[in-house]
């Protein structure tokens, strides 16, 4: 990002914190609390002057970018002469707590929030408390959340991507035996008891071979659960970005000789860069995701351009997570009104791709816990090369 705009952004912010949507005041306005660690207060001292000079502090960058796709959504609602009242707070505040901030809304009727997995569970309850709708667009967990109906989880769940990944292997790699590379860990162990546990649900169970390796595993250690005669499709059991990377690179290095096709779990994205690098040449990686956006729609074009224009920047994936969450279901909210949480899982309003809004339930009370996005990307690199395969 551009650190001239991105600081341009924040004194924008300092102004107007709470005076977005003022333009779309009008009788009969849906109120809605949008809430993201913007970190104000760390930005900028007493006399309002900014802290960094002329650097751009990296842990300010996730909220801004999510707050700058809100801003835009706004501006486009606002031009489509939507009635609106839109409180924004900032969760990283000193002079208040998010307690204090939640009884600072007034008669809102949805909350959309950028939330740590701390606070997640403050946002749910206070939901819950008011009966309206709570949009989460990055935790990729339920924070402990249960029994509410009113929490909306767009990031999927670890376990609706094993369930996702098991079927996709199911589906495309049902023969043979499939090679489970994987460091030892709790997480690691909760990804391999869901893989076996969705094996007993099926009729087809998968062939796993599980291979525990070090953290700093050699190719010796590799080769010898493969073989040259064989095209194997590998599996990395973890969310670790360094195994992901090793196992990656270590399979390209050998693939004139040994064959393979790498699955992963989302976090293989993360590396996804080094994917385009030479050293990665070979190998098929895949893995999934509810986020993909091939930034081809007019939509996605038209926030391109203005970050080309005005920032001199590109559009992170969370300045698009921050439009499409609030465009959406501030679009259900008004169509709906206060019939929307029997709507949440409508197909309507697509902004750059699908979500399956699906009830969780609690298998032991059969009460329904939350709501969970299950709609998932499989994306394959190659040779560079990037494509939606499912």
């Amino acid at each position: 990002m551009n650190i001239k705009n991105s600081i341009i952004i924040f004194f924008f912010l300092a102004a107007h914190l709470f005076m977005i949507g003022q333009k779309a005041l009008m009788p009969s306005k849906q109120k809605i609390a949008v809430f993201a660690p913007l970190f104000l207060d760390s930005a900028f001292d007493l006399q309002n002057n900014y802290r960094f000079d002329k650097s751009f502090p990296k842990f300010i960058n996730p909220g801004l970018e999510f707050y700058e796709g809100v801003q835009l959504a706004l501006d486009s609602l606002n031009k489509e002469g939507a009635k609106l009242e839109v409180f924004v707070f900032d969760t990283r505040a000193k002079n208040k707590s998010i307690i204090e901030q939640l009884q600072q809304m007034d008669s809102v009727q949805m909350i959309i929030a950028y939330s740590s997995a701390q606070d997640n569970y403050l946002f749910a309850d206070e939901a819950r408390r008011r009966q309206i709708p709570f949009i989460n667009p990055n935790l990729p967990n339920d924070g402990g959340v249960i029994d509410n109906p009113f929490f909306v989880l767009l990031n999927s769940t670890l376990k609706t991507h094993v369930d996702g990944l098991y079927r996709f292997l199911q589906k495309n790699y049902s023969t043979g035996t499939i090679v489970f590379f994987r460091k030892k860990g709790g997480l690691e162990d909760l990804i391999k008891d869901y893989f076996l546990d969705f094996g007993k649900s099926t009729t087809t169970p998968l062939k796993f071979k599980f291979v525990d390796l070090p953290d700093s595993f050699n190719v010796k250690q590799v080769v010898n659960h493969l073989d040259s005669n064989k095209h194997f499709i590998c599996f990395s059991g973890t969310l670790d970005d360094q195994f992901n990377q090793r196992i990656s690179v270590t399979l390209a290095s050998i693939y004139k000789i040994y064959k393979t096709t790498l699955l992963g779990m989302p976090t293989l994205e993360n590396i996804s860069r080094d994917f385009m690098q030479p050293e990665y040449r070979g190998p098929e990686f895949i893995y999934s995701t509810p986020f993909y956006n091939p930034r081809k729609d007019s939509v996605s074009k038209s926030i391109i351009n203005f970050f080309n224009e005005k920032m001199y920047a590109r559009p992170s994936d969370m300045v698009m997570r921050g439009y499409e969450t609030t465009w959406r279901f501030i679009k259900l909210l008004l169509h709906y009104k206060s019939d929307i949480l029997s709507n949440l899982g409508s197909k309507e309003f697509k902004v750059f791709r699908e979500f399956d809004i699906q009830p969780v339930f609690n298998t032991q009370t059969m009460t329904l816990d939350y709501f969970e996005n299950k709609k998932l990307y499989f994306l394959k690199w190659q040779d560079g090369v990037i494509k939606e395969v499912y």
